[in-house]
């Protein structure tokens, strides 16, 4: 199973509190906060071989523009399967971005059955006209990728095209994930803004509770795999102007599962010395 940034959103957030918005340097800047989401199965095709999902995700952003951002991520799922044992995964996932978006390092660990079986560790850079991937896990190697944005800035961009009353877009994501060895199309849909009827979701919301929202789509596309042109994951949300999500489905071809927001705490953003 694919981690995503969030993200998602990577999802991804950064610098003002409360839900105000600013642009520094042509980008947006974004509320540090911590979101908890429940996370169940929503639909699986039979192929899947899941008979039953549920679990937890847990996203932390901090940062400012002047110090880099930095996010603690972790993804926690009891998977059922037919004729066979039941499996908890939990995917953790530690990042720090630039200030100016050119740098990116990442650890992600995955975790099966409390078992460690896989370590991937790197540092990412973006020159002229692509991307360098430095790892150190699990084995020390470079590789040169195209250019890219990583995840802090895909975000920015999104707040930003939604703003101005952009409906559809598409553009380049490196964000660390699986092997770390491959940069992601991505193909943006946002919807009009609309506040939400109340629910479960919105009186967990605090200050956001009566804050529009934009529906937002993302459809992330492996340009190495030429098969059928499909995306290799899908991701629905309801995106804040400050960079808080809610209302998740994140649909991965053959099942899809739902993340409810169950808790949010929004911080204070770091002072800017520079």
């Amino acid at each position: 199973m694919r981690l995503f940034p969030v993200l998602v959103f990577s999802m991804s957030a950064l610098g003002l509190s409360g839900s105000s918005m600013a642009f520094a340097a042509g980008t947006a800047t974004l509320v540090p906060h911590r979101a908890i989401y429940d996370l169940k199965l929503d639909n699986a095709q039979e192929s899947s071989g899941i008979t039953g999902l549920t679990g937890r995700m847990v996203y932390e952003f901090n940062g400012s523009d002047c110090e880099g951002y930095t996010t603690n991520f972790r993804f926690v799922t009891r998977v059922d399967m037919e004729e066979q044992p039941q499996r908890v995964t939990d995917q953790q996932t530690t990042t720090f971005e630039s200030g100016d978006g050119a740098k990116f390092r990442f650890v992600n660990k995955t975790f099966v059955d409390q078992s460690l079986t896989k370590e991937v560790r790197g540092d990412a850079l973006l020159a002229k006209d692509k991307t360098e991937i430095s790892l150190t896990k699990p084995d020390a190697s470079k590789e040169n990728l195209e250019l890219s944005q990583f995840p802090t800035r895909h975000m920015q961009e999104l707040i930003g095209k939604a703003i101005a009353g952009d409906v559809f877009y598409q553009t380049k994501l490196f964000d660390g994930s699986e092997d770390a060895d491959k940069v992601m199309a991505t193909t943006v849909v946002i919807g009009k803004p609309a506040t939400s009827d109340p629910d479960d979701e919105t009186k967990k919301m605090g200050p956001l509770e009566k804050e529009n929202t934009w529906p937002v789509s993302i459809a992330y596309f492996d340009d190495s795999d030429k098969s059928e042109g499909l995306p290799s994951y899908r991701i629905n949300f309801k995106l804040y102007r400050n960079g808080v999500t809610r209302d998740l489905k994140m649909d991965y071809g053959d099942f899809s599962m739902t993340g409810k927001l169950v808790n949010l705490e929004l911080f204070d953003a770091p002072k800017c010395t520079k």
